[in-house]
């Protein structure tokens, strides 16, 4: 059976870092992030990576971060390029923003002719979302089912500040059926969330509900759909500057037409991101005590 590959957002790290050498290191012998989500995926049975970026990281990116990961695991790249739209559109006049998530995946569709997960590159989603997804690319399903990995609400929370988050309903076979993005969300006692609705009313929600953190396995039909969604936006919205076409709302669309069905699996561990800047000693601790507990080696190898 041919492995599933690994595909990782990774266009926007140089802005969001400031410059890729500034990448602050998480684990105890310097890891980032990103090295700990392509090593789960290595041990849960996929077989290839491929990174999306800009070209104008390409040289910083292969030295601080694909480098350490050649001799390991196969590697392949894609870049995200503005102008790469299909015809007639083209980029408006002032427009410098990324097409967004479901533009990055579609310009990888030439390296991919296998199920794959596509992840953040800067989110710690930890080993059991890579070995659930695996097992489940294996099942004799249609080409046109898809998997979304669910993490529970409340391990998804920052103690220092509110987030957004995509709230997801399914049905009693866990097949997805809307995901409803809610903003500031913020921690409650007892494990429980809150969130402030938009004419101000706090909402009480148990912590227990399945958020969506960008974690999805798809089949390579994605990218057919894809293409005919974003040409759909770019005759709405292609003449904007700041619109961008997410995967999420990509992927409503195709469950609400019944083009594609999405089945949720759920993630037994905790997602960790530095979404505020104290947010990164948590997330070192907390990975330290996962090498403390033998799920990792230090230094990965």
């Amino acid at each position: 059976m041919t492995k599933p590959t690994l595909l990782v957002l990774a266009a926007g790290m140089g802005s969001r870092y400031g410059g890729l050498k500034q990448i602050d290191p998480v684990g105890p012998s310097g890891e980032i992030i990103l090295d700990y989500s392509i090593y789960d995926a290595l041990k849960s049975g996929f077989g290839k990576v491929v990174f999306i970026i800009r070209k104008d990281i390409e040289k910083d990116f292969r030295e601080c971060v694909s480098s350490k990961w050649e001799n390991k695991i196969d590697v392949e790249y894609a870049f995200q390029d503005l102008n790469a739209l299909p015809a007639p559109y083209t980029v408006p006049e002032g427009r410098v923003k990324p097409w967004g998530t479901g533009h990055a995946i579609m310009c990888a569709a030439s390296r991919i002719n296998e199920p794959f997960a596509a992840i953040n590159a800067d989110d710690f989603y930890g080993r059991s979302a890579y070995s659930a997804l695996a097992e489940a690319f294996k099942e004799d399903a249609p080409e046109n089912r898809h998997y979304m990995v669910g993490f529970e609400l409340r391990k998804t929370l920052s103690e220092f500040g509110s987030v957004a988050r995509g709230i997801c309903v399914t049905d009693k076979e866990n097949f997805l059926r809307t995901v409803t993005e809610r903003t500031n969300i913020l921690p409650a006692s007892g494990g429980a969330a809150e969130f402030t609705d938009e004419d101000g009313t706090k909402v009480a929600l148990t912590g227990g509900e399945i958020a969506s953190m960008n974690f999805w396995g798809f089949r390579p039909s994605i990218f057919q759909h894809l293409e005919a969604l974003f040409t759909e936006f770019l005759a709405k919205k292609g003449t904007e500057l700041k619109s961008e076409f997410y995967i999420p709302a990509a992927v409503a669309s195709l469950i609400s037409s019944g083009e594609a069905s999405v089945k949720v699996l759920h993630s037994t561990d905790s997602w960790f991101g530095v979404t505020y800047r104290d947010d990164k000693p948590r997330v070192q601790q907390s990975i330290m005590e996962l090498v403390t507990q033998k799920t990792y080696p230090s230094p990965l190898e």
